[in-house]
């Protein structure tokens, strides 16, 4: 029943952006009238690449339709701004932050919903679009926006690797899922390439843009369109007129030729600081030279999950099947003993802990974690270690996968009965493991980080490259 109503939702959401796109004429009629080129462009992305992947994730159904309805409202929000930015001038930083508020608030949306169905069959799905949808954020990036997508794009490369492992010769619409959601972002750096190759392009006329500026709503088939809001005020005479007689004034000086210097006064020798060091110390301080230049910095935050909050507080609980060990802090003696098969346990932001699961569980997560040591038994499916830096992770059981994703510094300890572990490592680097000896100590290996890749005349072959030293 539930299902049912969502599609029927989405079907009707659907019915309304067609019926606004017929009445406005904006939607794939490149001459409609009183709607900016790069706006007709993006409507072109909404209606090719992300109505395919609407349309597939609906036929996935589940969590990846509920995600899609997530990320095509994002779309929208990012649609809306583009109408802004076309028919204002850019504002202050402090009103782009307030106009850049409902996209961020989608990108949370999207992320939250990952974290709150870490059970979920199709998890991988999930990450995928999580990983990446942060690249909603170019409109905040210059004066690359469109690397800053490729960027994201690549980190959604992990776990769609991993779905068309699982389903390429199993399930063809998972893997025209992947190709559908990949084609968005591919699709789009391109436009950013034609239309917002420095950052996001602003009107050079209209009013300044304000923090509760709006486009003006398109008005359906057979109504009349809304009145036009109030004009821009005028410019005030005064100040045009004296930039006139100012350029005025400038070229008729230019024009003078050599004789523009003959209003200089001479300058001797004792007059000058560098032939009469006693001069430095009079008359003040000397002024320094202008500040050397900085980038910027953006409008935004591209990750809200990243911006500064305020600090929560440490967690160690059982929500349902799920183990959650959030906060802690410089806590050393956290253990989890009353386990089931069923159970996965979620560390995330944990920073110079240590943490003990003992039984068999079905997997362990360590998100954003810092200086964190893990100590458990068996893991019947996988152990991620993500966005983190300097943890160690020690099996004393059974594991089968352990993925490594985005890590600075991770120590592995293998038991004897887990040597057949699969330890899957990407953008990661200070990976080492290590094997137990006969006599109780470990052998320490470290994970390559650096590889070579040839054309041999028919593929690429990649081979592991060795350093010295």
């Amino acid at each position: 029943a539930d299902m049912e109503r969502l599609v029927e939702r989405l079907e009707k959401a659907v019915e309304r952006l067609e019926t606004v796109c017929q009445g406005s004429g904006m939607c794939g009629d490149a001459s409609a009238k009183g709607v900016a080129q790069y706006v007709q462009a993006f409507d072109a992305l909404l209606s090719g690449p992300v109505a395919e992947y609407t349309k597939i994730s609906r036929e996935v159904g589940g969590d990846v339709q509920k995600h899609a309805e997530m990320v095509h409202a994002g779309l929208m929000s990012e649609r809306a701004l583009l109408v802004v930015a076309s028919q204002h001038q850019q504002p202050a930083e402090n009103a782009f932050s307030e106009l850049l508020k409902p996209i961020s608030e989608q990108i949370q949306a999207v992320q939250n919903f990952r974290e709150k169905n870490r059970g979920s069959k199709l998890f991988n799905h999930l990450s995928a679009v999580s990983e990446s949808i942060p690249a909603l954020g170019w409109v905040a990036m210059a004066p690359k926006p469109g690397p800053y997508v490729k960027e994201m794009t690549d980190a959604a490369m992990f776990y769609t690797n991993r779905i068309l492992k699982e389903y390429k010769d199993v399930d063809k619409k998972q893997v025209d899922w992947v190709k559908a959601y990949l084609s968005i972002w591919t699709e789009l750096q391109a436009y950013i390439k034609e239309y917002h190759t420095t950052g996001l392009t602003w009107s050079k006329t209209g009013p300044v843009a304000t923090a509760g500026a709006k486009a003006a709503p398109a008005a359906p088939a057979g109504l009349a369109p809304p009145p036009p809001g109030p004009p821009p005020p005028p410019a005030p005479v005064s100040s045009s007129t004296d930039d006139s007689a100012s350029r005025s004034a400038l070229f008729a000086q230019i024009n003078r030729g050599e004789g523009i210097t003959s209003g200089l006064r001479h300058v001797s020798d004792d007059m000058k600081t560098h032939k009469n060091p006693a001069l430095k110390n009079q008359g003040g301080p000397l002024r320094s030279g202008p500040k050397p230049f900085t980038a910027p910095k953006p409008a935004c935050n591209a990750n809200p999950s990243q911006g500064t909050s305020l600090k929560a507080p440490p967690l160690l609980e059982l929500e349902g099947k799920k183990w959650r060990v959030e906060n802690q802090e410089n806590a050393t003696n956290l253990v989890i003993s009353d386990t089931e098969l069923k159970q996965v346990a979620y560390v995330f932001k944990c920073t110079n802990s240590t943490l003990q699961i003992k039984g068999k569980i079905n997997s362990i997560t360590l998100d954003n974690c810092k200086k964190l040591g893990l100590v458990f038994d068996d893991v019947v499916g996988i152990v991620e270690i993500i966005n983190s830096r300097d943890v160690k992770v020690q099996v004393m059981g059974k594991v089968p996968t352990i993925s490594i994703n985005k890590t600075d510094g991770c120590h592995v300890y293998l038991s004897k009965s887990s040597l057949d572990c699969e330890i899957v490592s990407a953008k990661s680097s200070e990976m080492n493991v290590l094997i137990p000896t006969e006599g109780g100590d470990f052998t320490e290996f470290p994970v390559p980080e650096q590889f070579k890749t040839v054309w041999n005349g028919q593929k690429l072959v990649t081979t592991v490259t060795e350093i010295a030293g």
